[in-house]
């Protein structure tokens, strides 16, 4: 696992890295991975601007922003992204601002496509869900790892898909006004209780 970790930091970026990188590909009309189509151009476009919107609004949870601060081990996060994901754009904001809080945690942003090794280390159910992050101690050994989702985001995509048996533009606009609504709580709370 080491070798394969320390393989994907190599190949990783850092949070303003990555911003940049899938601005310039939109900018090329293409998105990050291998697959590319007009839809996941049009969801890297719209994830760009819920990323900006976040960066601008989320606030720091008190109860977390304590955890973080008293953290007293040297830790490395990774996070399996793709510039098209929607659950990626909502939570990359969060975890950033959850690193920025703590000297101790070193942010890095791999793209699942460029590293499928690792991403088969972390599958969901046996799909390659993102964005996951990983979590390392100063030695690049495994803490915890956690995703793709929030545990109320999960279980309403689940929820939708047995009622209706599909995961639609509904149920993705629901999806969407959820984590609107969590404000990144959800998502900072479920992280801080791995550490």
């Amino acid at each position: 696992m080491l070798s394969i970790i320390q393989a994907a930091l190599q190949n990783s970026f850092s949070y303003a890295e990555y911003r940049t990188l899938v601005s310039k590909l939109i900018q090329e009309g293409q998105s990050t991975g291998n697959e590319q189509s007009a839809d996941l151009l049009h969801y890297s476009e719209l994830n760009e601007t819920r990323m900006n919107r976040l960066e601008k609004t989320l606030k720091m949870d008190s109860e977390v922003l304590k955890t973080l601060e008293n953290l007293k081990s040297k830790q490395t996060w990774i996070v399996i992204s793709e510039g098209w994901c929607g659950d990626a754009a909502q939570i990359l904001p969060i975890i950033k601002l959850m690193t920025e809080t703590s000297e101790n945690i070193k942010l890095k942003i791999v793209l699942r496509d460029e590293n499928e090794v690792l991403m088969n280390q972390f599958l969901t159910n046996g799909s390659k869900s993102i964005p996951k992050l990983i979590i390392l101690d100063e030695n690049l050994n495994l803490i915890n790892h956690w995703g793709p989702r929030p545990e109320a985001a999960k279980n309403l995509i689940i929820d939708y898909k047995a009622k209706h048996g599909i995961v639609d533009e509904t149920a993705k606009i629901a999806l969407q006004k959820w984590y609107l609504d969590d404000k990144g709580i959800s998502t900072m709370k479920e992280i801080t209780k791995l550490l």
